[in-house]
């Protein structure tokens, strides 16, 4: 299945893109796109399409993709409305915590602890206060 979508050329900083037709199951890096039907400058919002090619690759079956869609749709190229493009964060992945290895030295800690926090909680001795 063929779509239309951007490959980012130009320096860092220095974005540009060409908008091509490729096959949707392999990226267009390295010059593997069936045809290049335009070029985008988002830097000074420069675009320039090919309208009889681009809307050749449509009516053959291409899919363009939602920036690019919107594009031609502002064009003219196409009747359509435009999508609506959403960027969601990805959530982090929860990392497994590692299993706590339990030392003698520290499972001694832990039950001294928990005898010193009963011995405060419960008193032996209870004073009685004498009558006057």
């Amino acid at each position: 299945m063929l779509t239309i979508r951007l490959l980012r050329i130009g320096k860092k900083h220095q974005p540009s893109y060409k908008i091509v037709v490729t096959d949707r199951r392999r990226a267009p890096a390295g010059g593997r796109f069936v045809e290049e039907i335009g070029s985008y400058d988002p830097k000074s919002k420069q675009r320039n399409i090919n309208k009889e090619r681009a809307q050749y690759w449509v009516s053959v079956g291409a899919q363009p993709s939602d920036t690019v869609h919107n594009m031609l749709v502002t064009d003219k190229i196409l009747n359509e409305p435009k999508r609506k493009i959403y960027f969601v964060k990805p959530e982090p992945k929860a990392e497994p915590k590692e299993a706590k290895k339990e030392t003698p030295i520290a499972v001694a800690e832990e039950v001294k602890t928990e005898e010193i926090a009963t011995e405060e909680a419960t008193p032996e001795t209870t004073a009685e206060i004498p009558d006057a």
